[in-house]
């Protein structure tokens, strides 16, 4: 589709976003950072204040779960660049622009609350935890598909789904209930997001079937997590897989299937050749990443047998 197709693609859909933007405002509830994040237990650390310096005995998680509130909360610390990519492709104009102001306005909570809740608790290292933000930001956020409205929208909708799910098992896995509660709190905006973006993308399927199919199929082939580009993601997403944080088996069967069979893709009619070619090899796809998934699985199950057995 070329870009005055995907010109005219917006104009015929933004009734479509602004439904959704009064659904969004009308669910959405007022929450504010600072009520999640347990002041009382923060002092001061070693610098310019003369307080304790940190070390790792200070924290109450577990390495892993120190791992997945890292990854999760630096990803978030990206939003300057998500909102640079979404406002070149939505723009600033109409119901589109409005929503980016206020997606960028709510998820902007998101980084604040977590890393107050880190160093409050003094859950981390702050001294790295700024290099790496510092890094992360620097390096910035570029997304792997074509800048389009379609492969913006298809790829927001699984990228929401599923940080979703990586906040609300971070949550539950540091066995902090402070730590859950502000995590589940994220997880709820990360699913308005969602249902916003895969209801949006549900009218395009109805008004351009075709080239929103072959959108999906690029977004589903090459799909990253937006944290991927941060240092140490290769290590940290196996730490947070075999952890059962965040693993194939979740992004195929709670990410990408549901998503999918909402959007009832596999009952389109009336594709052209080059879409339904696109569905067939999505298909496809899916069947090699249950294959994948079930690998992993069992590698990880007798992995933990050896520890147990080790263990005894």
């Amino acid at each position: 589709m070329g870009q005055f197709d995907q010109a005219d693609l917006m104009r015929e859909l933004e009734p479509v976003v602004g439904v959704e933007l009064d659904r969004h405002l009308g669910v959405a509830r007022e929450w504010f950072p600072h009520g999640y994040v347990p002041w009382s237990q923060g002092e001061d650390f070693d610098g310019p204040l003369g307080g304790r310096g940190w070390d790792e005995g200070q924290s109450r998680l577990s390495e892993v779960a120190r791992t997945a509130l890292v990854v999760n909360l630096l990803t978030e610390d990206n939003l300057p660049s998500y909102h640079r990519e979404i406002y070149r492709v939505f723009g600033r104009d109409g119901a589109w622009g409005t929503w980016v102001g206020r997606w960028t306005a709510e998820e902007g909570r998101h980084g604040i609350a977590i890393r107050d809740y880190l160093l409050t608790t003094r859950a981390v290292d702050p001294v790295a935890l700024e290099r790496e933000r510092m890094a992360h930001m620097s390096a910035g956020y570029e997304g792997a598909n074509e800048l389009d409205m379609l492969h913006t929208v298809a790829y927001v909708t699984f990228q929401e789904l599923a940080t979703r799910i990586s906040h609300r098992n971070t949550g539950r896995y540091t066995q902090d209930p402070v730590a859950d509660a502000l995590l589940t709190r994220i997880a709820t905006d990360e699913n308005l997001h969602m249902v916003f973006y895969r209801n949006l993308l549900a009218g395009a399927l109805q008004v351009a079937p075709s080239p929103t199919v072959q959108a999906v199929w690029d977004v589903v082939r090459d799909f990253q997590m937006p944290g991927a580009g941060m240092a140490g993601f290769a290590r940290r997403s196996v730490q947070i897989a075999m952890a059962g944080i965040y693993d194939l088996r979740i992004h195929r069967d709670e990410v990408l299937a549901p998503v999918l069979k909402h959007w009832r893709l596999w009952d389109i009619e009336g594709l052209d050749g080059p879409a339904e070619q696109a569905r067939e090899q999505l298909a496809a796809f899916l069947d090699r990443l249950e294959v994948t998934a079930s690998a992993f699985e069992d590698r990880r199950a007798r992995l933990q047998a050896r520890r147990v057995a080790l263990a005894d």
